[in-house]
């Protein structure tokens, strides 16, 4: 499990093509500093499993179904990638629940610059909009964020200059696509209301 607050940007350091998968380098001073083989570290809000490291390199293996459901496929090398390792059991939860499971994918949209934040827009896949609401939390490339507004196909985060200079959103541009991971609770929830009201006790 995940907090969505990015520890450091990192590096793809190479990519390894596979049958039906990949296998990814990525550098990061911090998240290598205690990693270790099974290791749980978020690469843009995706959770991967550490199978090697070497210095400051870890090394995951991305399956077919990761790549396909989220913007990993996109990555090359040189790409700058948000880290996160798992949070530990006595951390503090710093921004919400995230699994590292890729919910789907957006679009960048648009930015629009202010004083001291920007206001990005971002398109949402069919059938997640109902999972998004006002004031609520979603992961953006694994980034905590408060929805600021919700627009029927799209939503609104604010972000604040930490965001910008600390994380991959600060140089997403319109076009760019996003992993898009909506609130835990929220599907549980709807599924469990979803049961009771068809079981007819309602």
């Amino acid at each position: 499990m995940f907090t969505g607050i990015v520890e450091e940007l990192g590096e793809i350091a190479a990519i390894e093509p596979l049958k039906d998968a990949a296998r990814m380098s990525i550098r990061g001073r911090t998240v290598t500093s205690d990693a270790g083989h099974g290791d749980s570290i978020a690469v843009n809000g995706v959770c991967l499993t550490v199978v090697g490291v070497d210095g400051e390199v870890f090394t995951a293996d991305v399956m077919k179904e990761t790549l396909d459901r989220s913007c990993l496929g996109a990555l090359r090398p040189g790409s700058r990638v948000n880290l996160e390792r798992a949070v530990r059991a006595d951390q503090r939860l710093g921004g919400h629940i995230v699994q590292g499971h890729v919910d789907g994918t957006g679009v960048l949209l648009s930015r629009e610059p202010g004083e001291h934040w920007e206001v990005v827009r971002i398109s949402l896949p069919a059938g997640l909009d109902r999972y998004v609401v006002e004031k609520g939390s979603i992961a953006v490339d694994g980034v905590s964020l408060t929805v600021v507004g919700v627009d029927g196909d799209a939503f609104s985060v604010s972000l604040i200059p930490t965001t910008l200079k600390l994380t991959t959103l600060g140089a997403k541009q319109p076009g760019d696509p996003v992993n898009l991971e909506t609130d835990v609770i929220a599907r549980h929830v709807e599924k469990l209301v979803g049961a009771y009201v068809r079981g007819g006790r309602a």
